[in-house]
């Protein structure tokens, strides 16, 4: 599994891209991976404002659904159109197919996310 070393990671299996004051936010290899194939995934809207530790979004796989949540509070500025019909597209590239941008209202909580190196060992764990 691969775990970029410019991504931060949440405990919830989420990582996050900071440029400025927007993230973008995609799940990790390792939960794409125990997810298996994903079918499905609920969007928010864009103009939608959520807390941290909200749930975002679902993904849906042949196994399970899986909730994502806001790794900080914001705004969603952007959703990838391109999942909707093509969300197993999150299982071949995972870093690539990120679900949401947000604009972030309080960045206190992203000082708590995980490193790439952190974050596997984690995962290492589980």
């Amino acid at each position: 599994m691969k775990f970029p070393e410019n991504l931060l990671y949440t405990s919830h299996d989420e990582w996050v891209l900071r440029d400025g004051d927007v993230i973008t936010v995609g799940i990790s290899d390792f939960a794409q991976d125990a997810l298996g194939e994903l079918v499905h995934i609920e969007m928010p809207e864009v103009g939608d404002t959520f807390d941290a530790e909200d749930m975002i979004c679902e993904v849906e796989s042949v196994k399970a659904v899986a909730e994502v949540y806001a790794p900080c509070s914001g705004e969603v500025v952007a959703i990838n159109d391109a999942l909707e019909d093509a969300a197993e597209n999150v299982n071949t590239a995972p870093y690539d197919s990120w679900l949401f941008k947000l604009r972030i209202g309080d960045d206190a909580p992203l000082a708590a996310l995980m490193s790439a190196e952190a974050y596997a060992a984690k995962v290492a764990d589980s």
